[in-house]
């Protein structure tokens, strides 16, 4: 979902709720310290629970369902959300994991705002909707342009992926990659021919089943969702919009990238990063432009090997949470 402008009145309402009754528990949504972060916001109905982190840049610390969370370690803020293209936007650590304000702002939801950001010239918002019976999470960021002048960036996810999973990407039926997807190599080059044996393309689906030989993926598939099957027998779903005669403006015109390491950091920690990117904004000063994620959570067995994988199973499972026909 995109809106440009037109997005102000419904966001400046949820702005005013938050405004005037944020610090309100409601129905399903309250205040906890959790994991060494304090006062962050929990959102759960009877299976799933998501937890927010305003004191952390904004992000997601967990996102479960029967206790089995689908994101990576909650110390590293893995429900991360930016902004892009990558290589051009200037550095934004107020935005990437400094302070931000959070309210509730109903039943099942809540939103966080960022500090006003000169050098970018935006302040971001999130919210944050739960259904109240299902896993069902829906994840608005919305770009507002703070300057006296036109701003152009996108939306770049950036969310972690508990480790040792495998990554499932329906393919379009064309792409302007040769083999479906680009690799970024360690001097920074794009390979449009990779070679990798933890990357198979199969029955037109993309699988990544672990870290490859060097971690920064590209793919331009307009199917709009992907899997994510954790080695704890949980589907992460995300489904979101893409713009074929939009401009995608990171390097080689991406509507995905997948960033899988393993012993990253100081703690050493597996991750799959899982990024959705939205097409070029054109915001004019005082303009909002927003785009949405669904994520979705569902049982599905993880297979002793990546070949293994049912990928008609999975699909069907996907769609369903989804709510799409088969």
């Amino acid at each position: 979902m995109r809106h440009v402008g037109v997005h102000l009145n419904g966001l400046c309402f949820g702005l005013f709720f938050f405004a005037v009754f944020g610090n309100i528990e409601a129905m399903g949504t309250g205040r906890i310290d959790y994991e060494g972060f304090n006062d962050c916001i929990e959102i759960k109905n009877a299976t799933t629970r998501v937890v927010l982190a305003p004191s952390y840049g904004g992000r997601v610390l967990s996102y479960s369902w029967k206790s089995k969370s689908a994101l990576g370690p909650a110390k590293l803020g893995p429900g991360r959300c930016d902004i892009g293209p990558e290589k051009v936007i200037p550095q934004r650590k107020e935005l990437w994991e400094g302070e931000w304000e959070g309210g509730i702002t109903g039943k099942y939801s809540a939103v966080l705002v960022s500090q006003e950001h000169p050098a970018t010239g935006v302040q971001l918002i999130r919210e944050f909707k739960l259904d109240s019976q299902s896993s069902h999470l829906r994840v608005t960021q919305t770009i507002r342009n703070i300057s006296d002048e036109r701003v152009h960036w996108s939306h770049w996810s950036r969310t972690f992926g508990k480790g040792g999973g495998i990554c499932v990407v329906p393919l379009s039926k064309y792409s302007a990659y040769p083999k479906s997807y680009v690799m970024y190599n360690d001097k920074q080059a794009i390979e449009f021919l990779p070679e990798d044996p933890q990357i198979e393309i199969r029955d037109g689906f993309f699988l990544l089943k672990g870290p490859p030989r060097f971690p920064k993926l590209g793919l331009d598939s307009h199917v709009g969702w992907l899997a994510y099957v954790t080695p704890d027998d949980l589907a992460f779903i995300k489904k979101y919009p893409t713009y074929p005669n939009r401009r995608y403006w990171e390097m080689v015109g991406m509507t995905l990238s997948l960033w899988y390491v393993d012993n990253w950091g100081e703690g050493k920690v597996s991750v799959c990063e899982i990024e959705p990117i939205g097409p070029r904004e054109d915001i004019g000063p005082g303009e909002y432009a927003s785009f949405t994620e669904d994520w979705y959570l569902g049982e599905f067995q993880f297979p002793d090997d990546g070949s293994d994988l049912d990928l008609n199973r999975l699909e069907r499972v996907s769609k369903q949470l989804m709510g799409v026909d088969q």
